[in-house]
């Protein structure tokens, strides 16, 4: 009898564990589909950054190519030229910067 009870007490305490463990299990089991589905996402995002990172290359080889195509035909095209007045810093009259400041 005495067998009996101890027995007993043990098949219970394993009962709980058992039940612990399998609430643990489910909880990873929710953990785990989570997880998953972020990774899903994350990497469907990383694909779209790619594709991003992709298009905006190509864009900014385009961009390039026109820029240095446009110089090759008229090397002034993107620039204004200056008026006479600033043209002449390098003969000894004051900067244009210098200008603006003793104005004030």
């Amino acid at each position: 009898a005495d067998k009996n009870i101890k027995l007993e007490e043990k098949i219970t305490m394993l009962q709980q564990q058992n039940e612990e463990l399998r609430a643990r299990l489910e909880q990873n089991t929710v953990i785990t589909r989570q997880l998953s589905e972020e990774n899903a996402n994350l990497q469907e995002y990383v694909e779209k950054e790619v594709e991003e990172k992709k298009r905006l290359s190509r864009t900014n080889e385009e961009l390039l190519w026109k820029l240095q195509e446009g110089d090759a035909t008229s090397p002034k095209k993107h620039a204004p030229p200056l008026p006479p007045s600033l043209n002449q810093c390098s003969s000894g009259n004051p900067s244009p910067a210098k200008v603006r400041t003793s104005r004030r």
